[in-house]
């Protein structure tokens, strides 16, 4: 018989000889029934029953992957599949688990997110236990397993953590290769309606990323959800996928909870002028350091900037810091970032202070931008642009994806309505719709920026109304592409390997280079996340991360310590090194024929920026330049520069203080000690503690206020400027 099927099949037959007339055989019956209990649950034994968890992934209200995990006894199959945005991980696991719950081997095959080859393997055997992955390999002499933290692990596993987590002592459990993991209750909560409605337990788990996983635990302790993703995206158990709104409310409640609290701990407020001493400011008209002067910030506006005197003390009634000679430089653009919650504190931590949404659900988007503006969360400004989708196999589950042109059309104006500054066409719209959909939006005064559509040059979308491009690989595909070929998929990606070869000095290129010329069309640069997938090699730290990797906790870290493609062999490694020279090559081409460039990262953390900048430098923008492009420029540009871009009396106070000159070293962005935005005080590493990152620099020194000699007024005086920050 087969063994699985033999113990029930058995205790069947103990059961109906147990239940027969004949007194002798009851008590044979029963001790037949008794063994083969035993054996059917003991670990490790194959002749457990199978049972199936079932899991639905879903992205802005639809279907787009699962996760099912097949128990055999001690054995646990897991099938994990995402396709989204024409790409998503895929991946095949085998998990053995110990007495203990534990596994003592594990193996993960399959390909990551853009398709690269994953291949990882963890084990515990005679004490010893071992592991590689992409990111490192290691081991360790241990008398019973622990848990390990896989690089490219599916969202079940972390239901196992949860289960070890509830019974360990403080709900805390030390993991291979380092670190911790800790699960926090938070409090129960309803899912569902009526007969459906299911009282779950909802958990922080802290220890793996920089955001807490949100899990959803049943009364039994198993996994019901997590509601973790990025942009809205939640797996859950299968049947509950019309309760997707409810995860997302419950998903963004929780979130706001953690990070109010955040707020309340991070964001310095004083009623008193606060005078910056001993600092030197960044002129972006001149592009040079001022001399030693004071800054002085009163109710979120500057109100004077003066050369310092150090023998002369502060004035009374002033909370005072010294800058120690370090540097002022007006907030930084990330001008295409998709924005969540937990993005604005890290963007805020890196000098950040406004940020230019590029896509995004949008309930979750204007809840946030109301949250960040009214100061209840931190986060960055938020100038956010209408996502515009086609409907395909390949749609990324966005804003609003398209049946038709006139679903399109009166999309523009739901944008329009609501404050958006311009609409994003991505990889699935029918080009064919582009020049009426940009003519639409160009009549309520929005711009039209985006991906190249799948079939399409940048040549016809600029023809047909596009104000920018989006993402340099996008620009420099119109050049290399073959008729046919399809950038909904990672394709977009790996045909940059094509640059290798590219001849600048083409016609092709010319013709594009005139077109956006003559179009007034700019270029929303994204280099540094090209340079991340082109440029990133298993086991090593990338040079886009290289400033900052390893104060990272360490799921972070180790998934950053790969190969987002795969590489066939070192020539193709090698021809992938000299398309990002030729990508570099291209922006210092752009540069020299006066086309406008906007840095920003496709990220959600401070420091991708920081990389941005110092490829704008790499392609021979001075230091000096990038900070403009990156501050005033892009102010401009948004037409906001009467009351941001530069530090002057009367304009809102958002900069940030480096220790030493930028101007001369942009390094120096990643050293960032204070942070002012709308005038609120910001100190980086207090942000950093709180996401598991070890700090960078100190905060300077800060002197309270002095009592003034005479009682101050019962009113607060008008500040004296007005909403366009004049006199």
């Amino acid at each position: 018989a087969n063994r699985q099927e033999y113990p029930a099949r058995a205790g069947y037959a103990a059961a109906s000889v147990f239940y027969s007339r004949e007194p002798v055989m009851k008590s044979q019956a029963a001790a037949i029934c008794f063994v083969f209990s035993v054996f059917a649950f003991i670990p490790g034994s194959q002749a457990a029953t199978t049972a199936t968890d079932r899991f639905s992934i879903m992205a802005n209200g639809e279907n787009v992957g699962h996760v099912v995990a097949t128990r055999s006894g001690q054995t646990v199959d897991i099938d994990f599949a995402i396709s989204n945005n024409g790409r998503g991980p895929k991946h095949i696991e085998h998990v053995v688990l110990g007495p203990n719950g534990i596994p003592v081997k594990w193996t993960i095959e399959g390909n990551s997110l853009m398709g690269g080859v994953v291949h990882e393997h963890e084990e515990w055997n005679g004490g010893v236990q071992s592991w590689e992955s992409q990111a490192d390999r290691g081991e360790v002499r241990t008398a019973s397993p622990q848990f390990y933290v896989g690089v490219d692990a599916s969202p079940w596993i972390l239901g196992l953590y949860a289960k070890a987590l509830l019974k360990a002592p403080g709900h805390t459990i030390n993991v291979l290769p380092r670190g911790s993991l800790k699960l926090d209750f938070i409090h129960p909560v309803t899912v569902g309606s009526g007969k459906d409605a299911v009282t779950v337990d909802a958990y922080f788990l802290t220890g793996i990323d920089l955001d807490p996983e949100i899990l959803l635990l049943d009364k039994r302790g198993d996994l019901f959800a997590e509601l973790s993703g990025g942009e809205g995206s939640f797996m859950m158990r299968e049947g509950h996928e019309k309760d997707y709104r409810q995860f997302l409310a419950l998903s963004t409640e929780l979130t706001q909870e953690r990070l109010k609290d955040l707020q309340t701990r991070v964001a310095h407020r004083y009623d008193t002028p606060i005078r910056i001493r001993n600092v030197h400011v960044f002129d972006p008209a001149t592009l040079k350091m001022s001399g030693l002067m004071s800054v002085v910030v009163f109710h979120g506006h500057v109100t004077t900037v003066e050369p310092e005197s150090p023998d002369t003390p502060a004035p009374a009634g002033e909370v005072v810091i010294d800058g120690q000679g370090g540097s002022l430089v007006a907030g930084l653009h990330d001008m295409h970032s998709h924005n969540s919650m937990s993005s604005g504190p890290l963007n805020l931590a890196g000098g950040v202070t406004t940020v230019r949404d590029m896509g995004n659900n949008n309930t979750a988007l204007l809840e946030l931008v109301k949250q960040t503006d009214a100061g209840e969360i931190p986060g960055p400004h938020i100038i956010y642009s209408g996502f515009l989708e086609g409907r395909s196999p390949y749609s990324a589950r966005d804003g609003f994806i398209l049946e038709s042109l006139e679903d399109g059309l009166r999309d523009v104006h739901w944008y329009a309505d609501r404050g958006y500054i311009q609409i994003k066409i991505y990889n699935s719209m029918n080009p064919a719709w582009v020049p009426a959909l940009s003519a639409e939006a160009r009549k309520v005064g929005l711009r039209t920026v985006g991906h190249v559509p799948a079939f399409a040059t940048p040549d016809q979308m600029i023809e047909a109304g596009y104000n920018e491009i989006t993402h340099i690989n996008q620009l420099m595909l119109g050049w290399m592409l073959q008729p046919g070929e399809d950038t909904r998929t990672p394709l977009r990606l790996t045909a940059m390997a094509r640059a290798a070869d590219l001849d600048l000095d083409s016609d092709k290129v010319r013709h594009t280079i005139d077109l956006m010329k003559s179009h007034d069309v700019g270029l929303d640069t994204t280099t540094s996340i090209v340079e991340l997938l082109m440029m990133s090699r298993a086991g090593k730290i990338p040079a886009n991360s290289a400033a900052y990797l390893e104060h990272m906790p360490v799921g972070y870290l180790r998934y950053h310590e790969r190969s987002y493609v795969h590489f066939k062999d070192a020539a193709e490694e090698e021809r992938y090194a000299k398309a990002f020279d030729k990508v570099i090559d291209t922006m210092a081409l752009l540069r020299k024929e006066g086309i406008r460039m906007w840095p920003g990262t496709d990220a959600a953390i401070g420091f991708t920026l920081h990389r941005e900048l110092e490829l704008y430098v790499k392609a021979g923008f001075s230091p000096a330049e990038a900070l403009r492009i990156a501050s005033y420029d892009c102010d401009a540009y948004l037409k906001r520069d009467q009351q941001y871009g530069s530090i002057a009396r009367g304009k809102v106070a958002d900069f940030f203080l480096v220790p030493g000159d930028p101007t001369q070293d942009i390094g120096q962005l990643h050293h960032i000690r204070m942070v002012l935005k709308d005038g609120v005080i910001y100190y980086p590493n207090e942000i950093y503690q709180a996401y598991g990152i070890a700090p960078f620099a100190s905060p300077p020194p800060l002197t309270p206020a002095r009592p003034e000699p005479t009682s101050p007024p019962t009113t607060v005086p008008h500040s004296g400027f007005s909403q366009d920050g004049e006199d």
